[in-house]
């Protein structure tokens, strides 16, 4: 993996705890966003390079809606360039960094690809789905493999919202829901807020980190050009299973990965990127 530009963590960090987000530059270089837009195209079609099938695929080019964002979750276990890139040294080491956690490991991958024409995801915000493993904390990296404009459907934050009451949210639909924003301008009201929106409109191979509370979602590409993104969802290397949570949010599918006799978080699964001490796991 190339060396990229990470946050300022030292001037960067008063703003992501402000705002809930940094934005960031040359996160993958020019070449390797072309690469990963062939394996895109591969793995939309069904072509898992690995023999190993992603955790969550959710639109495949045989009988995917072409007005959906496309979606895999874990492309990394499938494709080894999309393993090379997620499961990046740098990366954990800057989301760690601008976490205050001792290390980061990976929780998940989104492979988003958003093509003309095709409607929103919903508002919410991460952490709201992570009831299956302790600390309930997640940092996220969003990398562009398109240049991003709010008329194509780039990703939006909700300035600030990752400091707003983190009980229950209120009902999200992610896919195509017909009011993307509904979500978020219900919690602001129900708070007395005004919601503050920001796109973030990047170059191919930028992109942001993002905080695990911070509301988020995007619109529909009203643009003619395609808008893809692969995503990093990263906890603390200290996380460990919670099982009071696995039938909340997305635990019903990790839940899986469970041993019988604790609660570690198989590294088999949740390889760690990056530590204070210098572990990264084996193999990666």
């Amino acid at each position: 993996m190339e060396r990229f530009e990470p946050p300022d963590t030292t001037s960067q960090r008063q703003a992501f705890e402000r705002d809930g987000f940094v934005l960031a530059h040359a996160l993958i270089t020019p070449d390797r966003v072309g690469s990963l837009h062939d394996r895109f195209e591969r793995l939309f079609r069904g072509e898992f390079e690995t023999g190993v099938s992603p955790d969550e695929v959710n639109w495949q080019e045989v009988d995917g809606d072409p007005t959906l964002t496309r979606q895999i979750c874990n492309g990394w276990k499938a494709d080894r360039l999309v393993a090379e890139t997620v499961l990046s040294a740098d990366l954990g080491r800057s989301i760690a960094e601008l976490a205050g956690w001792p290390g980061a490991r990976i929780i998940q991958d989104n492979l988003l690809w958003k093509p003309p024409g095709a409607r929103s995801l919903g508002f919410h915000r991460d952490n709201a789905y992570l009831a299956w493993y302790t600390p309930r904390q997640m940092l996220t990296c969003w990398i562009a493999l398109d240049d991003t404009t709010a008329e194509g459907g780039t990703v939006e934050f909700t300035v600030g919202s990752h400091r707003w009451r983190t009980g229950n949210d209120p009902s999200t639909h992610f896919h195509a829901p017909d009011d993307h924003r509904a979500p978020v301008v219900s919690a602001a009201t129900a708070a007395g807020l005004e919601p503050r929106f920001h796109h973030v409109e990047a170059s191919a191979g930028g992109g942001s980190f993002h905080h695990g509370w911070l509301w988020h979602g995007s619109g529909p590409n009203r643009s003619d050009r395609h808008r893809r993104a692969l995503v990093l969802h990263c906890a603390s290397s200290e996380a460990r299973f919670d099982r009071s949570g696995f039938g909340q949010g997305n635990g019903s599918i990790y839940a899986r990965y469970a041993r019988l006799t604790d609660d570690v978080m198989d590294e088999n699964h949740f390889p760690i990127l990056w530590r204070t001490d210098g572990y990264r796991t084996p193999g990666i």
